[in-house]
């Protein structure tokens, strides 16, 4: 459910943190006050994922030097788009949510940031429910990774498991404290940064 700021006088919502977590896996298809904010979610998720691929190809054991400083250009690439994605959340948030000064603290981070954060993590978290290997993962039908699961000792899928979970646990901890922090905004005891 998100934070609805039309009670406050607000007239904008953040998204939840479960609106937030879909928008990482599938894009918004119906429209929303804050399908911008959405919108670059899911694109960010997106660069995150094509960003950890190309470091991987740049570390493969194969990698070509050639190949390598096309991997960094292409890193280059996808953290600009990322800069211009968070720009895109922080931009949507200077024109719909209020500064209201009055006795708020300044959050650290502006909301892109929080979002770019959260997307990293919704993608190392997936990764790790594919295994180690991202040749293993992509090679089953399985996006969950049980397929590749079956093929490994229990020893290697303890591993997989443990990562899986500390992963997920860190990607929890980001949407908690996604949550308070619009409850905060909501409450105007928190103020975001639009610089």
């Amino acid at each position: 459910m998100a934070t609805d700021y039309t009670g406050a006088g607000f007239g904008a919502e953040l998204p939840s943190p479960s609106t937030l977590l879909r928008a990482f896996r599938d894009p918004v298809t119906i429209e929303r006050r804050d399908r911008d904010v959405l919108d670059s979610a899911h694109e960010l998720a997106g660069c995150h994922e094509r960003r950890r691929n190309a470091l991987a190809a740049a570390h493969a054991a194969d990698a070509t030097p050639q190949a390598v400083v096309e991997c960094g250009h292409t890193v280059e690439a996808i953290d600009e788009r990322r800069t211009e994605l968070i720009a895109r959340i922080d931009d949507w948030v200077a024109g719909n949510i209020p500064h209201h000064r009055n006795g708020a603290s300044l959050h650290t981070e502006t909301l892109g940031a929080v979002i770019d954060r959260m997307a990293a993590k919704w993608v190392a978290a997936q990764e790790a429910l594919g295994g180690p290997t991202p040749p293993a993962r992509t090679a089953s039908k399985s996006t969950d990774g049980r397929a590749w699961r079956r093929g490994v000792s229990a020893a290697q899928r303890h591993i997989v498991d443990s990562e899986a979970h500390l992963q997920w646990y860190r990607l929890a901890e980001l949407a908690d404290g996604y949550r308070d922090l619009i409850t905060e905004v909501a409450q105007h005891r928190r103020r975001l940064p639009t610089w």
